[in-house]
């Protein structure tokens, strides 16, 4: 196949125009590497290696522009691009991402564990099942996580006293604060042994 045409499309693309076939987009500045201008020739397989580079600067700058917004993990980057792109190139983006340092599993880990619990105040189980949905492993995930498990009783003790404080006057009230609770990722156990603290305390107030 031999190159009839090379010139701007839009921004920097570039449309490549052949003797047969239909015509190409290519990024100016692959086509300058590729050495892609008029009358040069490529076999399909020269070509295919042309639009593959293409393709992968496509995907990367995709990719940047989303990380612009937010971390992602490794795994949820590659569902990302896998939309539109080939495995094989997503993992070749993730990959050289990974290893610039701009992907980071165990940092994002970490930004996760601080959201869940420390801001949103999730129960260590909670926690894990939102940071499984991120794409993150069960290793990376415990690591994260296990500064926090000595506090869970505290994180407890604080929802009750700072949100659910004005409905623990009946009996239902409690049974609804403890239901709250386990939705939010909390162990009956941890959730009765910090009622059982605090009514003990109601109790020697009482007195």
């Amino acid at each position: 196949m031999t190159v009839t045409k090379v010139e701007l499309y839009k921004g920097k693309t570039m449309r490549v125009d052949f003797s047969e076939g239909e015509p190409a987009f290519i990024n100016s500045e692959v086509c300058y590497d590729c050495g892609v201008r008029k009358d040069a020739s490529f076999t399909p397989e020269e070509w295919e290696e042309v639009v593959y580079k293409n393709d992968l600067r496509r995907a990367k700058e995709r990719a940047l522009y989303l990380l612009d917004y937010r971390d992602y993990s490794y795994s949820e980057m590659f569902k990302k691009l896998r939309e539109n792109y080939s495995e094989h190139l997503c993992y070749d983006v993730c990959d050289k991402l990974s290893e610039l340092g701009v992907i980071n599993d165990r940092r994002y880990a970490a930004q996760l564990a601080r959201r869940y619990v420390e801001i949103k105040k999730f129960g260590l189980r909670r926690a894990k099942q939102e940071m499984r949905l991120k794409g993150l492993g069960q290793e990376l995930i415990d690591e994260a996580l296990e500064q926090y498990e000595d506090s869970t009783r505290d994180r407890i003790r604080e929802l009750i006293e700072t949100k659910y404080a004005r409905r623990l006057d009946t009996e239902d009230g409690i049974k609804k604060v403890k239901n709250a609770l386990v939705r939010q990722g909390y162990s009956f156990s941890d959730i009765n042994a910090v009622f059982d603290e605090l009514t003990d305390e109601w109790d020697d107030y009482d007195d």
